[in-house]
């Protein structure tokens, strides 16, 4: 029965992972076609995104635009999220519901509802707006990471500050900032991701005044296929990895996704 369960488990992840090898394999044809098994070797194309003026300047867009959303999300939600925990109250989670509408709405209404608001007031096409409809569209993951990491804080701690003579800008940076900084960090890295990785809420408020790496690749699909395409998407792949994996090493990953310790 294990051998069984075993056998199971490894063929959804093979099945799961053959579109990856497929996109992986094209990255590396030697020739500019659509081949796989890929016909020759050459990772040239990967160097393509950082020497080809337009692939390089799309990249640094989407780097832009993802740390600064990441950012402006993260100054929204810990506010948001601070004021959730001390504010134990009915009314208080309709400001919670407001922070986690965006995120669960259908991503074209939710782009459909930015293209109309800058549309009418006539800032399409502006950068800026892409870097707030992204933060308004992601708030949604920094507000659940920290408000995981505020329900984790004892709140004796915060009492015995408050007795000491404390006031609330003293514990907050004493006390309340080091327990929920893994939780500010993770709930950027996964802004982050995600909004490098977005394509339809960009598209939507700035069209083509500013073109990501997602919109790139649309944009270049008009023209033919050229193998850059997949090794954007395996580089894309590759950063999911690596922050995902940062927080995995460095800090308690299934604690800041909601699972409850065995220590209490």
């Amino acid at each position: 029965m294990t051998a069984l369960r075993r056998f199971f488990f490894l063929a959804v992840g093979l099945f799961l992972a053959l579109p990856l090898i497929v996109v992986a394999g094209v990255s590396i044809n030697e020739k500019q076609t659509l081949a796989f098994p890929p016909q020759g070797f050459s990772l040239s194309w990967y160097g393509e995104i950082f020497t080809n003026d337009e692939w390089r300047s799309a990249l640094l867009a989407s780097l832009t635009l993802a740390a600064t959303s990441a950012a402006l999300a993260l100054l929204v939600a810990l506010p948001l999220a601070w004021f959730l925990w001390r504010r134990v109250a009915p009314w208080a989670n309709i400001f919670q519901l407001l922070g986690v509408a965006p995120f669960t709405l259908p991503p074209v209404i939710t782009a459909l509802g930015f293209l109309t608001f800058w549309a009418t007031s006539g800032f399409y096409g502006q950068p800026w707006t892409a870097v707030i409809s992204h933060a308004i569209f992601f708030v949604t993951l920094p507000l659940v990471t920290l408000s995981l990491g505020f329900s984790a804080i004892d709140r004796s701690l915060v009492e015995a500050a408050a007795t000491m003579g404390a006031d609330d800008r003293t514990i907050f940076r004493t006390v309340i900032f080091p327990l929920i900084l893994p939780y500010m960090v993770s709930g950027y890295a996964f802004a982050f991701v995600l909004s490098l990785n977005e394509y339809i809420v960009a598209y939507m408020t700035v069209g083509f005044t500013m073109e990501t790496l997602p919109i790139k690749i649309f944009n270049a699909l008009r023209y033919g296929y050229t193998p850059t395409m997949a090794s954007v998407t395996v580089f894309f792949l590759a950063i999911a990895a690596l922050v995902f994996g940062a927080i995995a090493r460095f800090g308690d990953l299934p604690k800041l996704l909601g699972a409850m310790t065995s220590d209490r």
